[in-house]
Formats: structure tokens, C-alpha cells, sequence
């Protein structure tokens, strides 16, 4: 079963949504506390967010460009704001898709079904800023290729786009690695780390991997420059 999240802070239109989304066979979560939004969605096993762009506390937009950046999720906006200018600007940052409100039930429904059937056999898929990572064959596919990478260049990519941008201990790259956090291989880790950076940059990815020190490591835009890179 399909699970969809809501995001929507007036009760009485957050409440209509399940109860449709559920006589039409989805399994729902609402979100209903609006802080931290982006990281209470990331913590559900959600196949599709419907998300208001009224929101207290941060914006729908913002909301959209965070999950984006760390998850492949689908978005399909909701909201009572009929601008154009805010329909592209939703769609720019990668939402999916955009009604707006009042809408038919029969729309809705028809729109989060072609949304998810376009998401399909994309499980296995991890998103990164123009590219995407195939986490069980390790294939890379950006600017219009594909390539396959190293099996351990693969599974270090894996964990960091798993986690956004937050940090990655050098205890999960090990069991990434080699399935084990026992016997830390300071050496080896820098080698597969080495290595997939050197892939990166042939790649053109704009992404660097810095250290957080004391901690492990992270997954950081190109511009920024205030950690020190190993």
C-alpha cells in the first residue's frame, strides 16, 4: 500500500485529505507539528508528499527545495495560490507536480497516480544535485550517461546521498565497506575516499567530500570552503 504524507496545517482540509486518500486505498501520515518538516517526512517510508505552500514557520517552497536536495520523493503541490509565477517557481525547485485549490477529488487522484507511476522502479534510485545513483548496481547516470563505478566507490557514494548533508561517521563508511565497525582502517578509508573524489571531479559532480573533525565526513557543495577537504 502507498503511503502519502500530508502537509497541510488547517485540520479540517488535512482530515478531508485522508479520509479521500484512504477510501481510495493510500495509507497516510500528517504532518501536524511544523517544525522540523523536512526531517519528520525523511523519517517516514513515504512514496509521495502532498504539500501546501502556506505553511507556518518555513514555506512550502523551502519545505520543496530541502527535500529535493536530499531524497528523491515525489512532490505534488497543493495550495489555494493560483500565481504562475509560484506555480514555476514550485515547479523549478522540483516539485512534480502543482494544483491548486479548490480542486476535484477525480484530479487529484488522477495526478498522484501518474506521479507515482512515473516513480516506479525508482526505489533503488538516489538523487544528487544532476545526477542519480543506482544503489544496488552502483550505475551513475548524469549529463546523459551512464557509468558504473567501483563497487566501494559506490557504496561510499551511497551512504552520503542516504544522508543529505549531514555527516556521515568514519564507523558507517567502514560498515558500508566492509560490513564491519571492529577495525577501522584509518589508511583504507582515505583510499576509497581518494578515490571517489577523484571520480567526482572526472564526473563533474558538484559535490566535495570534507571532513568533520573528530566525527566522520560529509557531502558538501563545490562553493563551500569552511571545513578544510581532505
Amino acid at each position: 500500500m502507498k503511503c502519502i504524507v500530508i502537509v497541510e496545517d488547517e485540520a479540517f482540509a488535512r482530515e478531508e485529505l485522508a479520509d479521500m486518500l484512504k477510501k481510495a486505498g493510500y495509507r497516510t501520515e500528517e504532518i501536524q507539528t511544523f517544525e522540523q518538516v523536512t526531517e519528520q517526512i525523511l523519517a517516514l517510508s513515504a512514496d509521495l508528499v502532498l504539500l501546501d505552500l502556506n505553511l507556518p514557520g518555513k514555506s512550502g517552497f523551502q519545505i520543496c527545495r530541502d527535500l529535493k536536495q536530499k531524497s528523491a520523493l515525489p512532490i505534488l503541490v497543493l495550495t489555494s495560490r493560483d500565481q504562475m509565477r509560484d506555480e514555476l517557481h514550485a515547479l523549478d525547485l522540483g516539485a512534480d507536480e502543482y494544483l491548486t485549490k479548490p480542486c476535484r477529488k477525480e484530479r487529484l487522484l488522477a495526478r498522484i497516480t501518474n506521479v507515482l507511476k512515473r516513480y516506479e522502479g525508482r526505489s533503488n534510485l538516489l538523487e544528487g544535485p544532476g545526477f542519480l545513483l543506482d544503489r544496488q548496481t552502483y550505475t551513475l547516470y548524469i549529463h546523459g550517461s551512464s557509468t558504473v563505478l567501483p563497487p566501494n566507490q559506490g557504496k561510499l557514494l551511497a551512504v552520503f546521498l542516504a544522508r543529505g548533508d549531514g555527516i556521515v561517521s568514519k564507523e558507517e563508511l567502514c560498515l558500508a565497506l566492509w560490513g564491519t565497525t571492529e577495525f577501522i582502517d584509518e589508511n583504507a578509508l582515505q583510499v576509497n575516499l581518494t578515490r571517489l573524489k577523484k571520480t567526482m571531479k572526472e564526473q563533474n559532480i558538484h559535490r566535495r567530500i570534507l571532513p568533520v573533525r573528530g566525527v566522520g565526513y560529509r557531502l558538501a557543495p563545490e562553493e563551500q570552503e569552511h571545513e578544510t577537504e581532505f
